[in-house]
């Protein structure tokens, strides 16, 4: 028995084993396994194949058996190495190597939409490995740290590597991102620092305090909810949170790339963390994911790491609004269909932007609010207090003024939460402040005797929830890293409480 490895990718990554033997029984080719469609048909193309090098297939049964061979697999990338299995099966050779690559009937290694998000997905999963890919794919795939990749142009090439030593060496595809030259180094971790910024909050006149709570979400990925009349800057503040915020880790960088590639793009890596800004008509599932056979990425897990943007927040479904409510929570949704069940991970900042009404003025000075009380409780209530409590950060903005300027840039307030940053990684902090575990909370959130006194009053007086508490400790966590304290002080849990949504009615 000959093997050599591959994957699968449906929601989850599984290594497959590719195993072939001959058995002395009545000639066929069969491939078992749970193998979809797309694998099956793989036995003409690799019969075509190896018939263009006049191989001769032998007068005995060939098995190809796919394990583990309870989980099921799809993707026509395993053709390269069944060839592989079945023309050297007599042969003895390094079974450790990863293989790749759909057969043309010309004997053509080519490569599928899928299979640059596998290798990323198998990245995460493997640390080193030997992987074998059509050459149309190699550079890209020679980007990924901790491969050697190897290319063939064709089935002939794929069984030469095999057999000629030298000839596998000068297969060997060398190549580092661009984007991995130039790393922040904390505590032996590597990190890509975004030094571009399209998007400048030296374009926001005014509004001192949002750009305030929108520094603070940016430095410990707090969620942010903005509310205030059209054209005061909502929604540019939160388009331009994308462009400060921390640093990804190389992980998070090629995580980032294997969901966007799942969303059908041509993924590359970057330093900018992911951005979605779906609309208020968007379905249930393009936002959360699902579909009727195999469950689809949906927006909440292509935000994973980054921002998930709701404009207009009123205007989005009950429904819609009360399912953010696991993913903000858990940091992670699990999508069940009948074939397949898929798990993915949600840990993204969330913004949300909303006016004070249907008309858009009752915070107006100069605006007359023409809605009725009972218009502007219909407005609002989509939203339930169970979801306002898990916003960090709430802000009441101010009118437009012609006394406005601008008073601080993207790059200034990167280089804080820069700080901010720094100091929770030194902590040897896994998650960053606003996803800390209850359990973290205690050992990392340490006040002071006044703000602890502080912290008890609001809760006498505001009733906080446990949740409302935690949140309100992460928060001053980060003002504190913020202003370099060690512990939270009085005017850091006073500052942290004064973000806190209240109400909205």
């Amino acid at each position: 028995m000959k093997s050599l490895k591959c994957a699968s990718f449906d929601g989850n990554l599984q290594v497959v084993n590719i195993e072939s033997k001959f058995l002395n029984a009545l000639p066929s080719f069969n491939i078992i396994g749970l193998a979809n469609t797309t694998i099956k048909e793989s036995e003409n193309r690799v019969k075509s194949a190896l018939l263009t090098l006049n191989f001769k297939f032998p007068p005995q049964k060939i098995i190809i058996n796919l394990s583990p061979s309870d989980i099921p697999k799809r993707g026509s990338h395993f053709d390269l190495a069944i060839a592989i299995l079945i023309a050297l099966q007599k042969e003895s050779f390094d079974e450790s190597f990863f293989v790749f690559g759909e057969l043309g009937l010309d004997g053509s290694v080519k490569s599928t939409n899928s299979l640059f998000s596998v290798l990323l997905f198998l990245s995460k999963q493997v640390i080193s490995a030997k992987v074998i890919v059509p050459k149309s794919i190699a550079l890209r795939a020679a980007t990924i740290p901790n491969f050697r990749v190897f290319a063939v142009e064709n089935l002939e090439d794929g069984i030469k590597f095999f057999m000629d030593e030298e000839f596998a060496k000068s297969c060997e595809v060398v190549g580092t991102h661009p984007l991995f030259a130039n790393t922040l180094e904390i505590l032996g971790k590597n990190y890509v620092p975004n030094l571009e910024f399209e998007l400048d909050f030296s374009d926001i006149k005014g509004q001192a305090r949002a750009k305030r709570a929108s520094l603070i979400a940016a430095a410990g990925f707090h969620n942010v909810l903005y509310e205030g009349s059209p054209g005061c800057g909502k929604s540019m503040c939160a388009k331009r949170l994308r462009y400060i915020l921390p640093p990804q880790s190389i992980d998070e960088v090629m995580l980032s790339a294997a969901y966007e590639s799942l969303d059908n793009k041509d993924a590359d890596f970057s330093a900018l963390r992911p951005f979605r800004s779906p609309h208020h008509t968007s379905t249930r599932g393009s936002i959360f994911g699902g579909g009727s056979n195999l469950a689809r990425v949906g927006e909440v897990a292509l935000a994973n790491g980054g921002e998930l943007f709701f404009d207009e927040l009123p205007h989005f479904g009950k429904q819609i609004l009360e399912s953010l409510r696991e993913p903000l929570e858990d940091n992670r949704i699990l999508i069940s269909r009948v074939n397949s069940k898929t798990k993915y991970q949600t840990k993204f900042l969330f913004a949300a932007a909303m006016n004070p009404c249907p008309c858009g003025n009752l915070f107006s000075k100069t605006q007359s609010c023409v809605c009725s009380e009972m218009e502007i409780k219909r407005y609002k209530s989509t939203i339930s207090a169970p979801l306002l409590d898990r916003i960090d950060l709430y802000v009441a903005m101010d009118e437009v003024s012609k006394d406005d300027k601008s008073s601080v840039t993207s790059q200034e307030m990167y280089e804080k939460v820069l700080y901010a940053f720094k100091a929770q990684k030194t902590r040897a902090q896994t998650e960053l402040n606003a996803k800390l575990s209850d359990q973290d909370v205690g050992k990392i959130c340490l006040l002071d005797s006044d703000a602890k006194s502080v912290l008890d009053m609001a809760i006498s007086k505001f009733s906080l929830s446990q949740r409302g508490i935690n949140k309100s400790l992460k928060v001053a966590r980060t003002i504190a890293d913020l202003a370099g304290k060690e512990v939270i002080g009085k005017s850091e849990i006073l500052e942290s409480l004064s973000f806190r949504v209240r109400s909205l009615g």
